[in-house]
């Protein structure tokens, strides 16, 4: 019997593309932590300089690459289907001024509250370490205003059909950080890692918005038109989204602030174990739910039959991808900490601490995929005020999880209260989709839960037989202990496969049917 589902070759298509784009930045990414490692170790000025980064990164998620995304996208993407590109370019231009606006009093204002916002994200720091932090958090808060070009440059992309470019991005940013690391990061100054990270956003920044104007959509700053009903949609959007997603990036505030009575290196610890978590989340869950976001909001309000089986579909290929890779990330958690990261400063407490907080986060990685997708639908659907309500769900959750487990399981404790939060908020969120849809998303359908549980069984066991038989070799040279653990990930990946083939999971024909597709662009 063939399963009914919803168009998903294109979603595939471009998932897969973005699959590809991304897999450049997400290794330099892990060579920057590495790096960063050596040359840093988990220490208290780091500490500092995480706290700072963590400032600037959640203004830039917050208004760039988040409320930006959800608001203008769907709006833009919809102007596209309607009614052509001359009307999408005006709106693009008009954001870009609104957005260089607020972006612009976000970081007068985040220069000016530093000390304040210092002492409520780490209030456990020492004078000293503050202090650092405090001027850390000055100079990188720029960063913003930068990456908020680059970030409507990839909506506008996105929303025309090209995720290769805005994946790829990255890569230039960790390419130009590692550079500049390697050139002038021997002497061990923290500052060259604010000028890594300046030099590297205006590197992705440029690339977008050179592409932006390469396929007729050159940004450059317009007069808002008060009467332009898609901006002022765009800008009613703006602010739930803005609300909802700054309660959503209060959780690694949480961490922060938690850890920060921990003990020195654990912010650090938890730092390096999130890095390396973002190389699934960015291959495969972000690049799903960027995939989807145009798509779904392409679908008529009112054809909830379609919507609820592309939304059903996204997130079983979400969960085909993340939950193998979830299961390696626990069962690796420890070889993989010890080949990116054991060297110079980074010392056994260090890896100790990471790899243990890797394993946490991996857990948590299926419900991180299905609540990205999740939110993503929520947004293409207009529907700020649920998306709200679970962002202020998963927020509570990690900070009432963290604070009880903390006391018994420290650093792991916190981790573990994000895994349990996003796990927690996938259930919340398919709840709200589906009394908005009026029918069920249909996730768990016993076949093809049963499928994947089957096959991921198979995988763990593969990988834990032979962790048994031939443990990894922790005294031998680094091409010997990446060779054993290339192995264990091959041989993970062919037992997954061939177990997914076996038992008929639709998710190989979607591959299949996605590759067909020229240009990426589904019927």
């Amino acid at each position: 019997m063939v399963e009914k589902s919803a168009p998903m070759p294109g979603m595939v298509n471009r998932a897969m593309r973005m699959m590809a784009g991304t897999l450049a930045s997400r290794v330099l990414g892990l060579l920057r932590e590495v790096l960063t490692a050596a040359y840093f170790g988990a220490t208290r000025t780091l500490d500092a300089y995480n706290v700072a980064y963590t400032l600037a990164n959640l203004s830039r998620q917050l208004l760039a690459e988040g409320a930006l995304s959800a608001s203008f996208v769907p709006t833009f993407s919809r102007l596209m289907a309607h009614d052509g590109p001359d009307g999408a370019r005006t709106l693009a231009r008009q954001v870009l001024t609104v957005l260089l606006c607020a972006s612009g009093a976000v970081v007068l204002l985040g220069i000016l509250s530093s000390p304040a916002l210092v002492r409520v994200i780490a209030p456990g720091f020492d004078p000293d370490t503050e202090e650092l932090a405090v001027a850390l958090t000055r100079a990188l808060f720029p960063f913003l205003a930068i990456v908020s070009v680059g970030a409507l440059a990839m909506g506008v992309l996105n929303s025309v059909g090209s995720f290769f470019v805005p994946a790829v991005a990255p890569a230039a940013s960790n390419f130009t950080f590692i550079a500049i690391l390697l050139t002038f990061g021997h002497g061990g100054s923290i500052w060259t890692m604010v000028a890594a990270v300046l030099a590297g956003g205006t590197a992705n920044m440029a690339i977008q918005w050179m592409m932006a104007c390469r396929m007729g959509y050159t940004l450059l700053p317009a007069r808002p038109d008060t009467k332009n009903s898609d901006l002022r949609r765009t800008a009613a959007l703006f602010l739930p989204y803005a609300a909802g997603l700054s309660l959503n990036q209060v959780n690694p505030v949480v961490s922060r602030i938690l850890g920060s009575f921990l003990g020195d290196g654990v912010i650090s610890a938890l730092n390096y174990a999130d890095r390396i978590i973002q190389l699934p989340l960015g291959l495969f869950v972000i690049a799903v739910s960027q995939a989807v976001l145009p798509m779904m909001s392409r679908i008529e309000p009112d054809d909830n039959e379609t919507f609820s089986l592309f939304a059903r579909d996204a997130l079983r290929f979400n969960l085909f991808i993340v939950l193998p890779s979830s299961i390696a990330l626990i069962l690796l958690s420890r070889p993989i900490v010890h080949i990116l990261l054991v060297r110079g400063a980074f010392g056994e407490w260090a890896w100790n601490a990471t790899s243990g907080a890797l394993a946490c986060y991996a857990a948590g990685l299926p419900g991180m995929a299905c609540n990205t997708v999740l939110m993503r639908a929520l947004y293409a659907r207009s529907l700020p005020k649920a998306a709200v309500r679970v962002t202020l769900f998963t927020v509570c959750a990690n900070l009432i999880s963290g604070v009880i487990l903390m006391r018994s399981f420290s650093y792991l404790g916190l981790a573990m209260g994000t895994a349990i939060a996003f796990t927690g908020a996938s259930f919340f969120g398919a709840r709200f989709l589906t009394r908005d849809m009026k029918k069920a998303v249909g996730l768990f359908e016993t076949r093809w839960f049963m499928r994947l549980i089957l096959s991921c069984a198979l995988l763990a066991l593969a990988v834990r037989s032979v962790s048994h038989l031939a443990p990894y070799p922790i005294e031998a040279s680094f091409t010997a202990r990446a060779c054993w653990i290339a192995a264990e990930v091959t041989l993970g990946c062919a037992v997954y496969a061939a177990a997914t083939r076996f038992l008929g999971c639709p998710e190989w024909t979607w591959m299949k049917d996605a590759m067909s597709i020229r240009g990426g662009k589904a019927a």
